[in-house]
């Protein structure tokens, strides 16, 4: 596959995650700015932008990119608000890398924002369950614990696995964000601490389960020419893909596996020219627990 330029990461920037007390129009813009300083650019040069959101009903603000344009001091340029659930932010990405690789645009800034802590519990759950296919699932009181949870139940009685297994990735995950000072979450838990938490949806616990949280990350794309001519560091888009598969858990053929995530998983190697062999570090989609390690294998690792 060829492209007319390629595409760069010239900056990125995200705000602290956990419940925040700003407005998800200003949490969107505190991430974009910093992002747009990063790259050391001016926000006039930003030719448009893509911005990704679900529960921006719940701050009573839907149509954020306008929002975001306008804090910017670039009204005049045009956004495109996306909702894809989990995979909101990744494909207002891949959007966003499609038109600068196709030439239409050389600067774009591309924003993943929600804000829901302040909606409870109850409500957040109810409203997310909308991004099933709710007149098979939602409606009949399946929620996304509920789904994630059959799924590991399911790979639980089809794999040599343990719930153990499940808890050391939240272990780790925990670690992780002890190392991020923008994390939600900021303590270390053991394998026990993580058996013996509340159940969610058996065979799901609490510290299986990841947290709502309020906060927004952006990135500048670019150009490879837009990139050199500024001078600064820069990091090539060597890949994208994306993937399609049925909404309704029971409309796949197999519970212990995501196709979409292999189909665009493959896409991306095959644009690269890479394989899953090649590949260093990944940052993988961890909803609840059973996600990664489904996700992991998906991916071909």
């Amino acid at each position: 596959m060829s492209f007319v330029e390629k595409v760069c990461v010239l900056g990125a920037g995200s705000t602290k995650y956990g419940k925040l007390a700003d407005s998800i129009g200003d949490i969107t813009t505190q991430a974009s700015v910093a992002a747009i300083d990063s790259a050391g650019i001016d926000p006039k040069e930003i030719k448009a932008g893509y911005i990704s959101n679900v529960f921006g009903v719940a701050d009573k603000q839907v149509h954020i990119g306008p929002v975001l344009m306008s804090n910017l001091g670039i009204s005049d340029k045009p956004s495109l608000s996306i909702e894809s659930a989990c995979g909101s932010g990744s494909v207002a990405f891949r959007e966003a890398f499609a038109n600068v690789a196709a030439g239409f645009y050389d600067c774009l800034i591309v924003s993943g924002v929600e804000k829901v802590t302040h909606t409870g519990t109850d409500w957040t759950t109810t409203y997310f369950a909308y991004c099933s296919d709710f007149f098979y699932e939602g409606q009949a009181g399946a929620s996304f614990p509920g789904l994630f949870a059959s799924m590991a139940r399911a790979y639980l009685t089809e794999f040599d696995a343990t719930e153990e297994d499940f808890a050391k990735v939240a272990v780790k995950n925990h670690q992780n964000g002890l190392l991020n000072p923008k994390a939600h979450l900021q303590k270390n838990i053991t394998i026990d601490d993580v058996m013996n938490s509340a159940v969610v949806a058996s065979p799901l616990k609490l510290y299986d389960c990841c947290p709502f949280s309020d906060g927004a990350s952006s990135v500048v794309l670019c150009s490879e020419k837009f990139a050199k001519a500024h001078g600064g560091d820069y990091v090539e888009v060597i890949g994208s893909g994306r993937g399609g598969s049925p909404a309704a858990l029971q409309g796949r053929e197999h519970m212990t596996t995501i196709p979409s995530t292999k189909i665009a998983a493959q896409a991306a190697y095959d644009m690269a020219g890479i394989t899953a062999k090649d590949i260093d570090f990944a940052e993988v989609h961890d909803c609840f627990t059973i996600a990664e390690v489904v996700d992991t294998e998906d991916l071909g690792f």
